[in-house]
């Protein structure tokens, strides 16, 4: 039996080209599925922020962010507004940029290792990125981020207290080191198996393509 395949994933849940990397990969990986010889994939996703010094309750749209913390032309800014929002369209993803709430994801990122530890990462990585960017609803907030862990079916109480403890900054920083040790500037960034790194938001079929010629090579 070969191991399976490892992909580690870097990304921050308030990062648009993540959510639709996070999509994209899923449909390489299904695609793979139907193979005769299916790969066997372990995706683990790790925490990435991009803007760390933005406060939990930003005054303001993405526009105002980008443009005003950022330094952005507000044109600028809005061009790239409509052409991610087409491109998540074309990934099955509706997002609303005049909903978002913008706010600073360490919590969220906390959030995401607590369920971890209960093997309910895949579907928090999930509904955090679909509330964020689809429902406008606010994931800074100790409060907001245990409502969305009940969603999923993890004990409100218990995310709570690992989130008043901060019991998950640790490794939410030690991911943050290890994206610093492999050089990671980006995300979303895929590791493959400890020896591939793939940046951005690729196309299902290159994730496809990447996890049937690593499997092969396991093979051989």
């Amino acid at each position: 039996m070969t191991d399976a395949i490892k992909i580690d994933v870097w990304s921050d849940i308030a990062c648009p080209w993540c959510y639709i990397g996070k999509r994209n990969l899923e449909k390489g990986l299904a695609e793979t599925a139907a193979d005769a010889d299916a790969p066997a994939v372990e995706v683990t996703y790790h925490s990435f922020e991009l803007s760390p010094d933005t406060p939990v309750d930003f005054d303001g749209d993405e526009l105002d962010f980008l443009s005003g913390h950022k330094g952005m032309p507000r044109e600028r800014v809005r061009e790239m507004l409509e052409n991610v929002t087409r491109v998540a369209a074309n990934a099955g993803l509706e997002y609303r940029f005049d909903l978002l709430k913008h706010t600073n994801t360490v919590k969220a990122h906390e959030l995401l290792h607590f369920a971890k530890a209960q093997g309910a990462q895949h579907d928090m990585a999930e509904r955090l990125m679909a509330a964020y960017f689809t429902e406008g609803r606010h994931v800074g907030r100790v409060d907001d981020l245990v409502e969305l862990a009940a969603e999923v079916g993890l004990d409100a109480a218990a995310a709570r207290e690992a989130l008043e403890s901060n019991r998950h900054l640790a490794d939410v920083r030690a991911d943050q080191a290890q994206a610093q040790a492999y050089g990671i500037q980006g995300v979303p960034f895929f590791v493959i198996d400890g020896k591939y790194g793939v940046s951005g938001a690729q196309p299902p079929e290159a994730f496809a393509q990447i996890a049937r010629q690593v499997w092969g090579e396991k093979q051989a």
